[in-house]
């Protein structure tokens, strides 16, 4: 049996004492550490970024000759970094990457990371269904905006399309990876799914 959903856990406390905005930093920091897919000097795409928490750690490992870029339908508090950017939009929207290339310069990304996830139901296949629908997205986008040689980073929820989403990706990455980092909720069926080197 799950354990139940304990919003004072030690990730959520962690997060509070270093200053990060939302617990899921540590998801991110755990990924970056079993696969490095970020680089200091790199150009990033986070995509559903609010609150901010994947950028606040985008930005401390690309620094500022990198370039962080944050798209979401909420608003993003500001950062203090100039090299941070973020716009609120919709990642089905064409639109919003126009509005970005124009406001930062940059069409193609070294990585584009992906928190995104439906407002969950309990209902597992309804779930894993849009989940799919917004990772299918990511990939669309990745297609268009993630250079060659490139890696994503999508949540998924394990069910019936979770098989064609490992086909998508591998259509276009050298290599899939699926990780569940220890900063995920126990009561949470979410994974992981990196793909590696953009085809």
């Amino acid at each position: 049996m799950p354990k139940a959903y304990n919003p004072n856990d030690k990730f959520f406390r962690r997060a509070k004492e270093q200053g990060y905005r939302a617990r899921s930093a540590f998801k991110l920091d755990a990924i970056q550490n079993r696969f490095h897919l970020i680089k200091p000097g790199n150009h990033v795409l986070d995509l559903g970024a609010a609150p901010g928490s994947f950028l606040q750690l985008i930005a401390k490992i690309i620094g500022e000759k990198g370039v962080a870029v944050g798209v979401d339908l909420k608003s993003i508090k500001p950062f203090k970094q100039s090299y941070v950017h973020s716009f609120v939009g919709d990642i089905f929207d064409e639109s919003i990457y126009q509005i970005v290339e124009q406001k930062t310069g940059l069409k193609k990304f070294d990585v584009i990371t992906s928190d995104l996830a439906p407002a969950t139901t309990g209902i597992k296949s309804v779930d894993a269904g849009r989940s799919f629908q917004l990772n299918e997205q990511v990939l669309k986008v990745a297609e268009n905006h993630l250079k060659k040689g490139g890696h994503v980073v999508v949540k998924a929820f394990p069910g019936i399309d979770h098989d064609q989403l490992l086909a998508l990706m591998k259509q276009e990455f050298k290599q899939i990876k699926l990780f569940r980092p220890e900063a995920v909720r126990a009561s949470s069926h979410e994974v992981y799914v990196v793909g590696l080197n953009k085809l």
